[in-house]
């Protein structure tokens, strides 16, 4: 079911959102506000996928968990390419592109952000030469290029390529009669130059390097070598009779990112499938080469390809470092953080989970709280319990083998109604969200499959219960991420439990409007974009500098993963201006510059990374000393608050709000481990002097075991 997102507004530009912003009395005010106040986003993202090489380059890591960050680094920089840079090229080429709020012109971005990767990409290959390699070699963990094997590990490996590799190769030459062949996106390769001994006759070869393999191949026990040097010592047998010239790894990232026409009649999801067929064939963005190939080689693959000069990365063997993350996985506990177990005392076991909402709402920290005794129990005890009439929920991503779609299966099986909207645009999730979708229709679920135009993004879930003291309540959890038990593990979120009947009323009315036709924006305690977020936002920012003004207690704390939306920006440089404190603990992006005098002397920028992924969002509004606490799945981007149905829930409970406020000040905290941020856009990572100790947050909260317990 596609639903015809009439009663949403449609993406709009910066100047219908002004307007609109104007009508509601929330004018942006922008007129003296410099013109380079924005810094540039693309920028920004790499500057964060820095911070992740930091991490790779901190010799204070454990050493696996380095050897994590590098792997990370690539596979953050491989999205990077496929979307953002292919998105930026895509409408250079359609004559779509207009200068970026920073001012940059789209050829001037691409610039900057073609010297930015490059450099990146020469520090993550020196990272692992320089540093990660021999660091392993110590631990007795070694990657090997085939001639440093042993003549013992040698002839394994030989064994291995005839029985196991050899059968899923196959070579393709180039000649008149076969033509450049279509290299797939993020496939490894090798080009081969073979020449024929009785014409003399030199050809070009391209081999795959099979997928399906692992990147490093074990030659003995911890000593691997990459796949393709595997392949390229037997490329003889490949090419019987020719003499192998020379051979050179590449490898190709093309454009991935989506295109669904907004006014398309056909289901949403046949749209799809159709569109992530095409994505296999999207153009090239980036040619990665090792900087050992052949200029002839080079020239070849760069007209084949059709792709300029800057698209071009030569770096130091081997390609493709994201497949690192096997060697991070090693079974070498004393190499990796310590084992750690998610507490599970907020809610008791042996305590009902429905009565222990009933009782007091509940806040829940992952991973610090385990999801699978809390989120995942709320909804597998609501589909065996014969109470419960009804379950809603989105889902946005989710695991492979999730307890959550199974539970939602075993609901409807059972005759509850299930609804569940599921979002079949997360990206590079689609082909799991497809099989899912129809998993829970085949087992009787309503499925919904949201708005054309928007995403479904919001976290949420709707239990109708018919209580042992004959009153209807509706139970709720309201999260910042997915529905997903394994992820719950590694990223750090926060989620409400509550059965509040305004909540209940809102997320009802909520998910009356994913389902139906229906329009609402009289929510109690919510903010649900794109309707009322970023207004109530935006609204709330200025109450804090009136309140300043005024001389009342103000001041403005903000979690989120990324800070582009130039309104909010703008709210946030004139709640400074107006005297207001302002800290922003972000993890990704950020396109405000902290600082600058005269616009954001007050306002603070800060980031974390390290062993959980920082992933909730929080916003938290002083409110004349009686502080205004929101949580939810928005953070502060055009996708999030115009394309997406997000939503932000207030804590009403003085003991939650207060313990989230202290983890934000303890996030900002001079003492605290993070990384600065400066007006130049420039991150600084803060070091202990002499005889300090920095607090690392995420490792603070696992000593605690209970986060509620933030002062130790």
């Amino acid at each position: 079911m596609t639903v015809n997102p009439g009663h949403f507004p449609q993406s709009s530009g910066t100047d219908a959102l002004s307007d609109a912003l104007s009508e509601a009395g929330l004018g942006t005010r922008t007129e003296t506000l410099p013109d380079d106040r924005y810094l540039d986003r693309e920028e920004s993202w790499l500057r964060f996928n820095q911070r992740v090489l930091e991490l790779a380059e901190d010799p204070e890591m454990p050493l696996l968990e380095r050897v994590r960050f590098l792997a990370i680094f690539a596979s953050n920089l491989d999205e990077f390419f496929m979307v953002r840079v292919a998105g930026l090229t895509r409408r250079m080429a359609t004559g779509l592109a207009v200068k970026s709020a920073s001012g940059r012109r789209p050829r001037e971005v691409l610039e900057r952000t073609s010297q930015v990767a490059h450099e990146l990409m020469l520090r993550h290959a020196a990272c692992f030469r320089d540093d990660l390699r021999p660091a392993l070699v110590k631990e007795g963990v070694e990657i090997l290029r085939w001639d440093e094997l042993a003549d013992t590990e040698q002839e394994r490996l030989r064994r291995l390529f005839r029985d196991r590799i050899y059968p899923v190769l196959t070579p393709l030459v180039v000649d008149s009669a076969h033509p450049f062949p279509y290299i797939s996106g993020l496939s490894l390769n090798l080009a081969v130059i073979v020449r024929d001994p009785e014409s003399g006759k030199s050809m070009f070869a391209r081999v795959k390097v099979p997928p399906v393999l692992p990147r490093f191949i074990e030659a003995s026990p911890d000593r691997f070598t990459p796949l393709e040097d595997v392949i390229a010592a037997h490329l003889g047998q490949l090419f019987t009779g020719m003499e192998v010239l020379e051979h050179h790894a590449f490898r190709v990232t093309r454009n991935q990112d989506l295109e669904i026409d907004d006014d398309i009649s056909e289901g949403l999801l046949q749209a799809l499938e159709r569109e992530l067929l095409r994505r296999r064939f999207g153009p090239v963005v980036r040619l990665e080469v090792e900087e050992s190939i052949s200029p002839a080689v080079l020239e070849l693959l760069t007209t084949e390809l059709a792709i300029d000069g800057d698209q071009i990365y030569r770096v130091p063997g081997p390609l493709d470092l994201a497949g690192m993350s096997a060697i991070a996985d090693l079974d070498r506990p004393e190499l990796r953080y310590p084992p750690f177990v998610p507490s599970k005392e907020a809610i008791a076991q042996d305590e009902g989970i429905f009565g222990a909402i009933r009782e007091r709402d509940v806040l829940v920290h992952h991973p610090y709280d385990s999801f699978t005794t809390t989120v995942q129990r709320l909804i597998e005890d609501a589909a065996t319990d014969p109470r419960v009439l009804a379950i809603k929920q989105t889902l946005y991503r989710t695991s492979g083998d999730s307890p959550i779609v199974d539970a939602l299966i075993d609901a409807a099986e059972a005759g509850k109604q299930v609804v569940v909207v599921v979002e079949l645009k997360a990206r590079f999730d689609e082909r799991a969200n497809i099989a899912w979708a129809r998993k829970l229709e085949q087992a009787g679920c309503h499925v919904v499959y949201g708005f054309v135009g928007l995403k479904t993004h919001c976290k949420l879930a709707l239990i109708v219960r018919q209580d042992a003291d004959g009153v209807l309540r509706r139970y709720c959890h309201i999260g910042t991420g997915n529905y997903h038990s394994k992820t719950a593990r590694l990223y750090e979120d926060f989620g409400l439990l509550t059965c509040d009947p305004a909540v209940g009323e809102d997320v009802s009315a909520l998910f009356n409007h994913l389902t139906g036709y229906s329009r609402n924006d009289g929510y109690r305690r919510l903010l649900v974009a794109p309707r009322t977020l970023r207004p109530g936002l935006v609204e709330r920012i200025r109450a804090e500098a009136a309140a300043h003004r005024a001389g009342r207690p103000a001041r403005i704390r903000i979690k989120c993963n990324s800070l582009v939306d130039e309104v909010v920006i703008d709210a946030l440089y004139e709640a400074s201006r107006a005297g207001v404190p302002v800290d922003v603990w972000v993890r990704g992006i950020c396109a405000l510059r902290p600082g600058v005098p005269g616009l954001s002397e007050t306002i603070r920028v800060r980031s974390v990374l390290g062993r959980f992924l920082e992933h909730s969002r929080v916003y938290v509004f002083e409110n004349g000393g009686e502080p205004e606490v929101w949580i939810g799945s928005a953070d502060l981007m055009h996708r999030n608050l115009d394309r997406r149905v997000e939503t932000l829930v207030r804590v009403s409970d003085a003991e939650h709000r207060d313990r989230l406020t202290e983890l934000m000040d303890l996030a900002m905290s001079d003492g605290t481990a993070s990384w600065w941020l400066d007006a130049d856009g420039d991150w600084a990572r803060r070091t202990a002097g002499p005889g300090e100790k920095l607090l690392d947050i995420q490792t603070h909260l696992v000593r605690s075991h209970r986060w509620r317990t933030v002062d130790g």
